[in-house]
């Protein structure tokens, strides 16, 4: 009996012993939850101020150096690129790095890569100064300066890792922005969808970039109507806000010294009003001292991400508080930002395609389904399509594949109405001496994916230029192509006479009047993406005529040429250089190979012959400033040889010269002739500041009638020509002066240049 109560006793001992542990442990969590609960959301709200907006890096910086978990990220403008990013996983380390190595100047004046241009896109940057949309006889004038496609390709590459991401309270921070709807004025808050095209459209500028159309609803830069999100941050249960403000000041009448900084003024009423109201509310208020730049101050960068450093260091004590037994770990998401090297394209969808067929646009992106693609190849072929100015926008997006092997492209674009543009062009050179250029380019003029464009250029030598193109994508492009060319010039009496004729005559020069007239019809493919082959048919009307000798025709004029010639020319390019005039980097070959077939009544003694050319050039960058240009080419003559004209004639300089006519300094225009030739040029360019470069070059060549066969083309150069220059990039082209020196002649030749080449 005293066992069984014992045991009776200690049973109820180790009952109350597990209940007081129950007990505690319960208190333990409630308390610990209790704790928990207590722990303050901290909401981050970061203004919209275009430039100034790189502040928010640096309080960022030295938020995460303190160890500062921000729970929700609201922004507007340049406030929503940077929240948007710091709210995906980046840190503020890693956004000023970002930053630090981007070329705000191309992102914001969507200036495309001349790789990613076909051949003739690249015609309207490098031959036109002026370009004027048109729609039923008026003017169009786009709705932006920029369409914002540059900015868009970086931020989806940046947040590609949180792109099946569609409620940005998911994000590895919660997240969202604001836009303004630009036909009702009304804040939209932008919380769901596409990350990237949300904060595209909280930042969209007007005047600077095209508004984004999201679910039918145009928007614009959320700075119009909200550009400090306080209350609506407030909404989302936050205890303390961390609020950073780069908005403008008002200023004073001495600093009111044009319209435009009146208009800004009259802009940042609202916005000023604004803030008296929402300064009060933000809990730990941040006000970076930016006065001294403005919205577009990019160049400036690092001044600014140093000054929201500083700025933030003002409130180091509030912002410790904060961070109290906090690691900076915890800041950070398992979705982190990776780097992409490569990516598997699934499938590719296109949306809003009409009068451009899928062919054609996955001609110009130049990538395939099931295909495994450098990324830099994907954004050349995003590129690709962009530049042929067909699209007023592409939009797309990378998602997951079903099989989670690679990505879906889904692109939607928004086909321009505008197919007519007129186009204006200014020229001087030694040749063709000045002209002015009117031309009128129209697509879609016969079938959905043609242009058609026509030069008529006035001035010492009437010119023009038909170019005709059905342009088909990855299959064969069919073109045609008129061309007629004229000048007057003293040139080398041996591409015209031969050695008895010049003896007889006694003649050196020949003041001659040439025309060119070409016409062709062509197929054109591209392969292995960057090649351009073309096959094709030629007429050649070629007249050449001179008051120097006796005449021997009606007009009393001596008629060296009067020939029309027929052949078949095949063609093929490469040119992956950054700039036509002053390349920093890539490379280029053009191979042309044409055969002469049958030549009219002129030319009596007429036998087949081809004629082959090639060159070749490397550009590359040994500095930001210094770059490098070497170029190699040559050329020789097969079968008959007794017709001349077509001959190679070295001399001058230019970038669209005809024929056979090779740009040689040191000698003047079609000075050295000769059925071969081999030629190497150096040029060093130095950019003493922006788009003013000081260039350094030679050239070296041999010349002569069948070198190939003599073994002469190996031989040490029998011609030299050394060249100082002096050029500037403007919107109407370069404007050069090169002064050069020939050691052979003893001489030396000025040359100049105004404006594109055409």
């Amino acid at each position: 009996m005293q066992k069984q109560k014992e045991l009776i006793k200690n049973r109820l001992n180790l009952k109350s012993i597990i209940f007081i542990l129950i007990l505690l442990v319960a208190f333990s969590a409630q308390a610990q939850n209790e704790a928990q609960e207590k722990t303050p959301k901290v909401g981050l709200v970061l203004s919209g101020g275009g430039a100034k907006g790189l502040a928010h890096i640096g309080v960022l910086k030295v938020m995460d150096s303190l160890g500062v978990k921000v729970d929700y990220v609201a922004g507007t403008s340049m406030g929503a690129i940077v929240g948007a990013l710091y709210a995906s996983g980046y840190s503020g380390k890693q956004l000023d790095s970002l930053f630090q190595e981007i070329d705000f100047d191309d992102i914001i004046n969507d200036d495309l890569p001349r790789v990613s241009k076909a051949f003739s896109e690249r015609d309207n940057d490098e031959k036109y100064a002026i370009k004027l949309p048109f729609d039923n006889f008026k003017i169009k004038l786009p709705s932006a300066l920029s369409r914002g496609h540059n900015t868009y390709s970086l931020l989806l590459k940046l947040t590609l890792h949180v792109n099946e991401i569609n409620d940005f309270s998911k994000l590895p921070i919660p997240f969202f922005c604001i836009a303004t709807n630009a036909e009702t004025g009304k804040q939209v808050i932008l919380d769901k969808g596409n990350l990237t095209q949300s904060i595209m459209a909280s930042g969209a500028l007007p005047s600077l970039f095209q508004p984004v159309v999201i679910d039918k609803t145009m928007l614009i830069d959320g700075g119009v109507v909200n550009n400090y999100p306080i209350d609506e941050l407030r909404a989302k249960g936050v205890d303390i806000i961390i609020g950073v403000d780069v908005q403008d000041d008002l200023l004073d009448r001495d600093e009111l010294t044009s319209a435009p900084d009146v208009l800004v003024q009259i802009n940042n009423f609202r916005t000023i009003k604004d803030m008296k109201l929402k300064v009060p509310k933000t809990d730990v208020y941040i006000k970076p001292n930016i006065k001294e730049y403005n919205v577009v101050s990019f160049n400036e960068g690092e001044k600014i991400i140093e000054a929201g450093k500083h700025a933030a260091m003002s409130k180091l004590n509030i912002l410790r508080e904060l961070a109290s037994g906090r690691r900076v770990e915890e800041v950070r998401s398992t979705l982190k930002p990776q780097r992409i090297d490569s990516l598997k394209i699934k499938s590719i969808s296109i949306l809003g395609n009409k009068n451009y067929t899928r062919s054609y646009i996955k001609g110009k992106l130049r990538f395939k389904e099931k295909e495994t693609i450098s990324y830099h190849d994907f954004s050349k072929g995003i590129n690709n399509v962009v530049a042929t100015n067909n699209f007023d926008s592409f939009e797309y997006q990378l998602r997951n594949s079903k099989d989670k092997e690679g990505y879906d492209l889904v692109a939607s674009i928004k086909e321009s109405k505008v197919n007519t543009f007129f186009k204006l062009g200014i020229h001087y050179d030694d040749l063709y001496k000045s002209a002015a250029l009117l031309n009128l380019t129209k697509k879609r003029l016969l079938f959905k994916n043609d242009v058609s464009s026509f030069d008529f250029i006035l001035g010492d030598n009437v010119r023009y230029n038909f170019e005709y193109l059905i342009d088909k994508g990855f299959y064969w492009s069919v073109g045609l192509k008129s061309r007629y060319n004229q000048f007057d010039k003293n040139i080398s009496a041996e591409l015209l006479l031969d050695d008895t004729q010049i003896t007889t005559t006694g003649l050196n020069k020949i003041d001659v009047k040439l025309q060119d007239q070409t016409n062709q019809f062509y197929l054109q493919t591209i392969f292995l993406r960057n090649f351009a082959l073309s096959f094709g048919a030629e007429h050649k009307r070629l007249k050449i005529n001179s008051e120097t000798l006796v005449g021997n025709n009606a007009g009393n004029k001596f008629l060296f040429e009067n020939t029309d010639y027929f052949s078949l020319f095949g063609d093929l390019k490469l040119d992956t250089h950054d700039n036509i005039y002053f390349p920093k980097n890539g490379f280029s070959f053009h191979g042309d190979l044409h055969m002469y077939l049958y030549a009219s009544h002129f030319n009596d003694d007429f036998e087949n012959f081809s004629i082959a050319k090639a060159n070749m050039g490397y550009a590359f960058s040994v500095s930001s400033k210094l770059a490098f240009n070497l170029q190699t080419g040559g050329g020789f003559k097969i079968g008959d040889k007794s017709t001349q004209a077509l001959d190679f004639a070295l001399g001058g300089y230019g970038n669209n010269l005809i024929n056979n006519f090779i740009p040689f300094l040191g000698y003047d225009f079609i000075s050295l002739t000769g059925n071969s030739f081999v030629k190497a040029s150096f040029i060093a360019d130095y950019e003493i500041f922006k788009n003013h470069h000081i260039t350094a070059e030679g050239n070296w060549a041999n010349i002569d009638d069948d070198i190939f066969d003599s073994g002469e083309w190996f031989t040490l150069p029998d011609y030299r020509g050394y060249a100082l220059g002096y050029g500037i990039e403007t919107f109407l082209g370069p404007i050069q002066g090169k002064f050069s020196y020939s050691p052979e002649q003893n001489q030396s030749t000025w040359f100049f240049n105004i404006g594109f080449w055409f």
